[in-house]
């Protein structure tokens, strides 16, 4: 957009985020990757406002959003519309390698799984924040978040990196000002909303990669 209004775009807000997850089930739970993505958009705007410390994060998932868009904009976008007509088109035409060879870096499943994971791990760690009640403890909720979900899957020298990084996060009061809502209360009250949605979205996804066992993608 151009404008005076550009610094506001690049600006994270919890509610647009809410929105965004709101959209994201279909009447029958399927997950639109349209909504999906622009949700992770929202999420990328709230780590990067954190500065350099998620940076090992936020940038990896802006990779896998370019390639999802990608694969959404592209001829078989069509195949692309929910992430189950998505899991269910690149197993039938073989898009996906769940060998080690990783072939299909680039497939939409093992892209989306990347970003399922870093998702579980934001789930935890703002309901840690959420339901905290000491400014002092970001490092250690966010440290907790991260070993429950994303360091399994990360190499050493990335959690080595990670666990660099936990310490100098800000406290609970400076995370509820970067989410442009107004008071902590209305912050708490928003995370209530907001944090069902991103988990049932989670766990539909979660249960989909299971069935076709795709949750260990290489």
């Amino acid at each position: 957009m151009a404008g005076s209004g550009a610094s506001e775009d690049q600006k994270f807000c919890l509610r647009e985020v809410l929105d965004t997850f709101k959209l994201c089930l279909s009447q029958n739970k399927e997950v639109y990757l349209e909504h999906y993505v622009a949700g992770w958009r929202g999420l990328v705007k709230f780590l990067s406002s954190l500065g350099s410390v998620f940076g090992f994060i936020s940038k990896d998932a802006v990779n896998k959003i370019q390639i999802l868009v990608g694969h959404l904009d592209g001829e078989n976008g069509s195949q692309y519309v929910t992430v189950q007509s998505m899991v269910k088109y690149e197993l039938e035409n073989e898009l996906v390698d769940l060998s080690k060879r990783g072939s299909h870096p680039e497939s939409g499943c093992r892209t989306l799984l990347r970003l399922h994971r870093a998702l579980r791990w934001l789930e935890l760690f703002l309901e840690r924040l959420r339901t905290s009640a000491e400014d002092s403890k970001t490092p250690v909720m966010c440290a907790e978040a991260y070993n429950e979900s994303l360091a399994q899957h990360h190499p050493w020298v990335v959690r080595k990196a990670a666990g660099m990084a936990f310490p100098w996060l800000p406290g609970r009061t400076a995370f509820f000002e970067v989410m442009n809502v107004g008071t902590p209360e209305q912050v708490v009250a928003m995370l209530g909303e907001a944090l069902p949605l991103i988990s049932e979205v989670y766990q539909i996804t979660e249960d989909l990669y299971a069935q076709h066992n795709l949750l260990d993608l290489p």
